[in-house]
């Protein structure tokens, strides 16, 4: 069923506030630029079954390293996936030094709060509370290990626009904390929920499609969510995207 004509309006208005938003956020004097890649850097991708997905032939960590080792291959940078599917900041935190420590990283993507979020429908969600301390645990952690990380905010549970997915306001809520945390720990931040739903905003602003864009089931990764991940993760490590 198609939305009234005044809820239509009132979601695109919505998107467009919501890119407003994103290019601020992009501004913000605090946070991280880029760092270069430097010869020998390790870079590991820590998730839950998204980062899991992106180790496959056309997953986002596969399309990273095509890119790395054609652009840098003197450099001999390592990329490592370390998702696994429906984990959550807990269960990150229990497998930190199997996993991620003890490849010894230069550099740790953190891409995680869907599951956290998302199991909540079935009561085995995270709490804002332990999201919170989890994620700078986990980061004092890698820090101390001589890694830094590149702290990604979690990017959607649905792809209809003008926050009416059934989940955007609490994802919402738990990336403001990504993004607190970023801040107060100095570490770079990839928004990727803003991002997300600045693309969903243009490409998804005809049909509005809960799935199908970036997503193959308003989720997980698509061809082109991946290619999309690819590039601003590639971005975040300062790694220029051909056109």
């Amino acid at each position: 069923m198609f939305a009234a004509p005044n809820t239509r309006a009132r979601q695109f208005a919505i998107a467009a506030l919501t890119v407003a938003l994103l290019v601020a956020t992009q501004n913000s004097s605090w946070a991280a630029a880029p760092t270069p890649l430097k010869k020998g850097d390790r870079v590991v991708l820590l998730g839950d079954s998204i980062t899991a997905a992106g180790v496959r032939k056309t997953g986002f960590i596969t399309m990273m390293r095509e890119v790395i080792d054609k652009k840098h291959a003197d450099l001999k940078v390592q990329l490592i996936g370390a998702g696994i599917s429906g984990h959550k900041v807990p269960d990150c935190q229990k497998r930190l030094q199997r996993d991620v420590i003890n490849k010894k990283p230069t550099i740790v993507f953190i891409y995680i709060g869907i599951n956290d979020v998302w199991h909540s429908l079935s009561k085995r969600g995270t709490s804002k509370e332990n999201f919170e301390k989890g994620l700078r645990r986990m980061i004092e952690r890698i820090n101390e290990a001589g890694g830094r990380v590149i702290l990604c905010t979690p990017s959607v549970i649905g792809e209809k626009i003008g926050g009416v997915n059934k989940l955007d306001t609490m994802l919402d809520e738990y990336s403001d904390i990504s993004r607190k945390v970023a801040k107060d720990t100095k570490s770079q931040l990839l928004d990727l929920r803003k991002l997300f739903v600045a693309h969903l905003a243009k490409e998804n602003k005809e049909k509005n499609k809960p799935r199908g864009v970036l997503t193959s089931d308003g989720v997980h990764l698509n061809k082109h969510g991946n290619r999309f991940v690819a590039e601003r993760m590639l971005e975040a490590l300062g790694v220029k995207i051909d056109e």
